[in-house]
C-alpha cells in the first residue's frame, strides 16, 4: 500500500517530533554520514569526465527520486510512520516560514560565522556534527537569502518557466540544454549573477550555508527540497502523459555526451535501476 508525503506545513507536532527522531538517530547510528558520501561521490559537472547522474544530466530527477526512496526506507526501518515531507518553496517563503521552526529544521546561521544556534539540528546540541564535507566546519550553517549578494526564493511564475516545458530534457543532456523540464527545474539559465540560478539551484543558493555544493545533504532541508522537486516532477508527469524520460537511446558514436549520460533504459549507478523503471512511483508513494 502507498504511503503518503505530506507538505511540511501539514505535519501535525508527533509527526514532525518524530520525522526529526528518525534523522537524529540515522546520524547516531552513522547511517546519514554514508548518504552525504554518496552524494558527493556522484556529484559531477558538465566539465568533469566520465559518467554524470546526480546533476547537470537528464537522470538528475530519477536519480534523487531513488536517492530520496533509499534514505525514506532507512527512516522508515526506524519509524515506519515517518516518511519525508516536503517545502514548497513557493508558498512558505522566508525565514519566519514553518519549514525553519525549533521543532523542524531550526533557523537561519548567526552573523559571522553563519552557524546554525537553533533546532534539533543545531551543533551546540551536541546531535548533528558535520563529518563528511568539503569545509573543516564541524556545525551546520545557514545565510538565508545570502545578505552579500541578494537572492530571493523561486516564485510560482519562475517555477512556470520549468512546468510549462513539453519535452523532458534536449540535446546537448547537459547544463546548457536551451530548454526542456529537467534543465529548467534544475535551474540552469543563461545570464549573469543570480540570474543564472533558477528553481532547485536557487533554493540551495537561497539557503546557503552547507547547502552550497556537493556536502548539502548534511543540511537535512535538503531531502524537503527535495522531495518538491520529486512532486514537482511528478505532476509534470501527469500533465504531460506521453512526455516520457529523454534521451530514450544513448548519444550516438562521436558525440560528446557519448558514455556521459544514462538513457531511458540503461543501468543508472550506482543502482541496478533504469530512468524507465522509475518513472511511476504510485505504488510506493503519493503526494498529498
Amino acid at each position: 500500500m502507498a504511503y503518503t508525503r505530506k507538505n511540511q506545513r501539514d505535519l501535525s507536532a508527533s509527526e514532525r517530533r518524530r520525522f526529526v527522531a528518525a534523522v537524529l538517530e540515522l546520524k547516531r547510528r552513522g547511517r546519514y554520514d554514508e548518504f552525504v558520501r554518496m552524494h558527493l561521490d556522484y556529484y559531477g559537472a558538465d566539465g568533469d569526465d566520465g559518467l554524470r547522474v546526480a546533476h547537470m544530466a537528464p537522470t538528475f530527477l530519477p536519480w534523487h527520486r531513488q536517492y530520496l526512496l533509499d534514505f525514506e526506507r532507512a527512516l522508515r526501518q526506524i519509524d515506519d510512520s515517518v516518511t519525508v515531507p516536503y517545502w514548497d518553496w513557493t508558498r512558505d517563503r522566508g525565514p519566519a516560514a514553518s519549514v525553519w521552526g525549533e521543532d523542524l529544521m531550526g533557523g537561519n546561521g548567526r552573523r559571522g560565522d553563519f552557524q546554525v544556534m537553533t533546532g534539533p539540528f543545531a551543533y551546540r546540541n551536541g546531535n548533528w556534527t558535520i563529518k563528511v564535507g568539503v569545509t573543516e566546519n564541524r556545525f551546520l550553517t545557514r545565510d538565508f537569502g545570502r545578505p552579500a549578494d541578494p537572492l530571493d526564493l523561486p516564485t510560482k511564475a519562475e517555477l512556470a518557466w520549468a512546468t510549462g516545458e513539453t519535452v523532458y530534457d534536449m540535446a546537448p543532456w547537459n547544463s546548457t540544454s536551451r530548454g526542456g523540464f529537467r534543465n529548467r527545474l534544475e535551474g540552469w539559465a543563461p545570464g549573469r549573477g543570480n540570474a543564472r540560478w533558477r528553481n532547485h539551484n536557487r533554493v540551495h543558493r537561497w539557503v546557503g550555508g552547507l547547502m552550497l555544493g556537493g556536502a548539502s545533504v548534511n543540511d537535512p532541508v535538503f531531502w524537503l527540497h527535495h522531495a518538491f522537486v520529486d512532486l514537482l516532477w511528478s505532476r509534470w508527469q501527469r500533465d504531460h502523459p506521453g512526455a516520457a524520460y529523454l534521451p530514450a537511446t544513448p548519444p550516438p558514436s562521436g558525440s560528446g555526451q557519448r558514455g556521459r549520460v544514462v538513457s531511458r533504459h540503461e543501468r543508472m549507478p550506482p543502482w541496478d535501476v533504469t530512468p524507465a523503471q522509475l518513472a511511476d512511483h504510485s505504488r510506493l508513494y503519493r503526494y498529498a
